[in-house]
């Protein structure tokens, strides 16, 4: 079979001849005299495509054979056009050649080389030895990018094995009596990869680290290339354009921008907070006043429409600091009701769990606590009323 991708890496389409089909599991495993479809390796993907109508699925190496997978059997075996989800392979191209400069600028700059990587859908990693500084990955990063700018030629080769011996390989080779490709990017990098890469470091068109992290014994960095990397750029240009639409203010400006609305939101917050506790105050006072009177012991029912939950969670607090007082409180929304019922402590004629146990089914909700303060959730709002009468009544009782 020969194997087209190895020795043009750009062949998108191409005829062949079918020479074997092999059905497994109800999958069909074709074999041609010819291929450009790459099976994967050195942590790419394979390619996928089109055999004529059918669609390959998966591509795989087995016994130095290439076999594509397709779910409906081919019947034309002469003269097959055979379609490269170009997509696809030039993405993966971009990430593998990224990682080989990354790793290359990783080693020439601080001596620190990769021990694994990972190319995946979205983002990619690789992963170098030693704590990196974010100066050290910075500089690096502006290197990767000055050797895109540099079109260094990107070549790809089976040497033999004396060959072999005389190259300065940046990491230890595999353990195998196969021969081993070679990928050398200029003078700048040369490294053991089975896998596909542009022709030139220019295709990369751009290099961008996203993120990076402690990882076992070094660094992990994550990073974008080639048209993930210009994507990327594009939607931070319209979340910074966004940005300073908002603030209405310049790219230079925006930080201050932002800074300027945290302090304003806190010294809200703060406000807020201070109104919230003095309103507090007279609406305890208010509810203490009105409250309704079962022999010694006062009991307030009140609900409450798109109140904030923790305010009135704090409300009730305050109530039952009053001697002898119980409080059935709700806060109605759009969606859902909570029930928050409490009463002081040393009260125990009535355990305010119980209680909402028992009430809290009317609204289809549930809610648990302790005998002195128990709350829950529904979602029926149209028994709202109901469900604090019946608590209400229960009280009566008790009392």
């Amino acid at each position: 079979m020969e194997k087209i991708y190895y020795d043009n890496r750009y062949v998108k389409e191409f005829t062949a001849e079918i020479v074997d089909i092999k059905e497994f599991n109800g999958k069909f495993h074709v074999l041609l005299n010819q291929t450009s479809f790459f099976p994967g390796g050195g942590g790419q993907n394979c390619d996928l495509g089109f055999i004529d109508n059918h669609a390959v699925i998966d591509v795989y190496e087995k016994d130095e054979e290439v076999y594509h997978v397709v779910e409906t059997k081919p019947i034309k075996i002469h003269k097959v056009k055979c379609v490269i989800n170009w997509d696809r392979r030039t993405d993966g191209m971009h990430q593998h050649l990224a990682q080989h400069v990354l790793s290359g600028c990783f080693f020439n700059l601080f001596n620190a080389n990769t021990f694994a990587i990972h190319l995946g859908s979205d983002v990619s990693t690789v992963d170098i030895y030693g704590i990196l500084t974010e100066e050290q990955i910075r500089e690096a990063e502006k290197l990767a990018n000055k050797t895109i700018g540099d079109a260094l030629p990107v070549d790809s080769f089976v040497p033999s094995k004396a060959e072999l011996k005389k190259l300065n390989i940046r990491r230890s080779l595999p353990n195998t009596k196969e021969d081993i490709r070679i990928v050398k990017i200029g003078d700048f990098d040369i490294n053991a990869c089975c896998g596909l890469h542009p022709a030139s470091t220019q295709d990369l068109r751009l290099i961008k680290i996203r993120k990076f992290e402690k990882h076992k014994e070094g660094t992990r960095i994550e990073f974008l290339a080639g048209t993930r990397a210009v994507e990327d750029s594009f939607k931070k240009d319209e979340f910074q354009s966004s940005i300073c639409k908002y603030l209405n203010c310049n790219e230079n400006e925006a930080i201050n921008g932002i800074k300027n609305l945290s302090e304003n939101l806190k010294e809200a917050n703060e406000t807020n907070k201070s109104l919230n506790i003095l309103l507090a105050k007279y609406q305890v006072k208010e509810f203490i006043d009105n409250a309704s009177k079962i022999g010694n012991f006062k009991v307030i029912k009140q609900i409450f429409d798109g109140e904030n939950l923790k305010y009135v969670n704090n409300l009730t607090s305050k109530l039952i600091e009053n001697d002898n007082t119980i409080a059935l409180m709700a806060v109605k929304s759009e969606d859902k009701v909570n029930l928050i019922f409490a009463c002081t402590k040393g009260i125990k004629e009535v355990k305010m769990n119980d209680l909402l146990k028992d009430a809290i089914s009317l609204i289809d909700g549930k809610g648990g606590g302790s005998p002195f303060q128990a709350q829950g959730a529904g979602k029926n709002n149209a028994n709202l009323e109901s469900a604090l009468d019946y608590a209400y009544a229960k009280i009566q009782k008790s009392l």
